[in-house]
C-alpha cells in the first residue's frame, strides 16, 4: 500500500485524499447528521403528541370536575327527599296542585337507565283537554330543581274534537337512588 501510494504523482494524490474526504463525509452525513435530524424530528412529533394529549387531559379533566360536581349535587338532593319518593305520586300531587289531575289520560314509566350509584326514571305523562293557562301552571309546579325533577320532552297539540283545547305528551324524569343489590 505504501508503494503505491508513492508511485502516484501529486495531482492523484490530491485526488485519492479528496475521494477518501468525501466518502468520509457521506459516511459522516449518512450515520451521523441524517440520523440526528430523524432523531430530532421524531422527538420534535412526539413532543407535540403529547401536548395534545395534556391538552386532552386538562379538557377532560375540567369534565370530570363538572360530572363530579353535578353527581353531588344529585347526592344532595337524593338525600334532602322524603324516604320513598316516587316520580309517580310526585307527577299526580303536582297534577292535583295544578287542577289538572281529571284531564290525565295515562302515566306510563318509561325504561330507566342507570348512572352509577343513581338510576334515571322516566315517566311519561298525557293529559287531554287542557288550557293554555293550566298547562303552564302544571308545567311551573313540575319542573322542580329542589326535587331534581325535569321534563325531556314535550309535545303539544289542539284536540281535533275540541280545538280550544290542548292534548300534551310529556317525558318527565328524575334520579332515583339504586335499589340495594341491583349494582
Amino acid at each position: 500500500m505504501k508503494r503505491f501510494w508513492e508511485q502516484l504523482t501529486k495531482s492523484q494524490k490530491y485526488t485519492v485524499i479528496a475521494g477518501l474526504v468525501f466518502v468520509v463525509a457521506a459516511l459522516l452525513v449518512q450515520f451521523a447528521v441524517f440520523p440526528y435530524f430523524d432523531t430530532r424530528q421524531k422527538v420534535r412529533g412526539a413532543i407535540a403528541g403529547s401536548e395534545k394529549t395534556l391538552r386532552e387531559l386538562t379538557t377532560l379533566g375540567v369534565e370530570y370536575g363538572v360530572l363530579r360536581q353535578r353527581s353531588e349535587e344529585i347526592r344532595r338532593v337524593i338525600e334532602r327527599r322524603p324516604p320513598g319518593f316516587a316520580l309517580f305520586s310526585y307527577l299526580e300531587k303536582r297534577a292535583g296542585d295544578a287542577g289538572v289531575k281529571t284531564n290525565i289520560k295515562s302515566i306510563n314509566p318509561l325504561k330507566s337507565a342507570p348512572e352509577g350509584a343513581y338510576e334515571e326514571t322516566a315517566v311519561e305523562m298525557r293529559l287531554d283537554k287542557l288550557t293554555m293557562k293550566q298547562l303552564t301552571d302544571f308545567l311551573y309546579l313540575v319542573e322542580s330543581r329542589e326535587d331534581l325533577v325535569r321534563i325531556r320532552k314535550m309535545s303539544v297539540g289542539k284536540m281535533k274534537e275540541s280545538p280550544e283545547y290542548l292534548s300534551v305528551l310529556i317525558q318527565v324524569f328524575t334520579y332515583q337512588p339504586m335499589p340495594p343489590g341491583s349494582r
